[in-house]
């Protein structure tokens, strides 16, 4: 038994939502849970089933139109009960109707409420033009109210109505005192009520828990964003207010008594690079964001428009140093890349060959390098063969390719080739 971690490698919507329902549908071994580490309900992971149906997986694992795959939602993730609500719903119309009995929720995972979700609205308006970028759902507020208030509301407090009321309560206050002129939010008994409910629906569970599954039963690791949004090694400010390599699954295998062997590490990426909303893309290409429109992604009111460029190289090595090595890449996209003949690959900046990583919680070091690569010029060469590129480039083999959003559409390699060093 081995588990998998799925990691993004770049700013995100490479494909993991795809790439996990694989893992579940058609991987070499049977799936038990797929294992939420980090961000929250801001999440997109689209999976698109063999019989068309779809769904933007956010808070439930990519892998629940398979039948008996669970979701655990680990203390990394912030929880947002009407959020997951209103999936399950969703998921419910198109005939799983169980998600939720196959959902369980760690005691200690942070609760993401109106309030946070009203506050991050009103911080993001307020930074007018310096906008840095947003889903709007409440995430980074959800983190920052933690760090600075001992009594933030936890999944466990919703198991008791005065602790929950207590917590709530202080929040709404915090959210008021903060943006007098802010918008409306609902009421605190409205959302004791609603939070309250859904701990009776799920179930709620210490860490042993996670420990015991992992011990016991194969798992998939979906991790959110991409390791170049990373609130520690990401390009500050523009990033994401949570750990998106693979330290917190590590954290979580290492809890369980089992070392960094006791899971695949798969890097995810796109035969071409995208991202959402302000920051460095030093690969931009206008003409590529017009000419590739991605249907389950666009323009949106806070995450701003989505941004299409090509393959960079430099990004993805330095992807692969700050979060050290994987065993194998998950390439999707390449029905894209088949179909023209114009993709090209970064093989270094102008002046720059190498992004320089920073020390772990260095943001003055992060923010002087993101303006470096404000001002970076790409080189580019062709970039042909994407699997043969990739595998070049990175100096790690390419082990699943994926031709399209379903699981039908993806091709496993069955060993890496022996010209491409495993990376260690």
């Amino acid at each position: 038994m081995r588990h998998v971690i799925v990691v993004d490698l770049g700013y995100g919507d490479a494909g993991k939502g795809t790439v996990v329902d694989w893992l579940c549908a058609r991987g070499t071994e049977p799936v038990h849970t797929v294992v939420r580490f980090n961000g929250g309900a801001q999440a997109a992971h689209n999976v698109v089933a063999p019989d068309g149906r779809h769904h933007t997986f956010a808070q439930f694992g990519s892998g629940t139109f398979t039948p008996g795959v669970r979701t655990h939602l680990s203390r990394f993730m912030l929880v947002d009960p009407l959020a997951l609500a209103g999936e399950a719903e969703h998921l419910r119309a198109l005939g799983v109707g169980d998600a939720l009995d196959r959902l369980t929720v760690d005691e200690l995972a942070l609760l993401t409420t109106p309030y946070h979700r009203a506050a991050n609205r009103e911080r993001e308006v307020a930074r007018g033009a310096a906008r840095h970028g947003s889903c709007g759902m409440g995430i980074g507020e959800t983190v920052a109210y933690s760090l600075s208030h001992e009594d933030a509301p936890r999944v466990g407090d919703c198991l008791s109505p005065a602790r929950l009321r207590h917590a709530l309560t202080a929040l709404h206050d915090w959210y008021r005192d903060e943006f007098p002129q802010g918008a409306p939010v609902p009421a605190v008994d409205a959302c004791v009520d609603a939070f309250t409910t859904f701990a009776e629906r799920v179930r709620v569970v210490g860490g042993d828990h996670l420990s015991r599954l992992l011990r016991t039963r194969p798992v998939v690791f979906e991790g959110a964003q991409g390791v170049l949004l990373d609130e520690w090694h990401g390009f500050h400010p523009y990033t994401t207010w949570s750990t998106t390599t693979f330290e917190n699954a590590e954290t979580l295998l290492g809890e369980a008594g089992l070392g960094r062997d006791a899971a695949y590490r798969l890097g995810v990426l796109r035969t071409y690079a995208t991202r959402h909303g302000p920051g460095p893309f030093v690969t931009e290409d206008p003409a590529l964001t017009a000419d590739l429109p991605d249907r389950h992604n666009g323009t949106g009111l806070w995450q701003g428009t989505f941004r299409v460029g090509h393959l960079d190289a430099v990004a993805l090595r330095y992807a692969l140093e700050v979060t050290g090595p994987v065993d194998g890449l998950a390439l999707t996209h390449l029905d894209v890349a088949r179909a023209r003949d114009d993709l090209r690959l970064c093989v270094a900046y102008e002046d720059l060959k190498r992004i320089p990583a920073t020390v772990k919680g260095d943001l003055a070091g992060q923010a002087a390098l993101t303006e470096r690569l404000l001002k970076a010029r790409p080189v580019y060469t062709r970039l042909g063969d994407p699997v043969a590129a990739v595998e070049d480039a990175l100096r790690t083999p390419v082990v699943l390719r994926s031709y399209g959003p379903g699981a039908d559409a993806k091709r496993r390699t069955p060993a890496p080739p022996a010209r491409i060093p495993r990376r260690r």
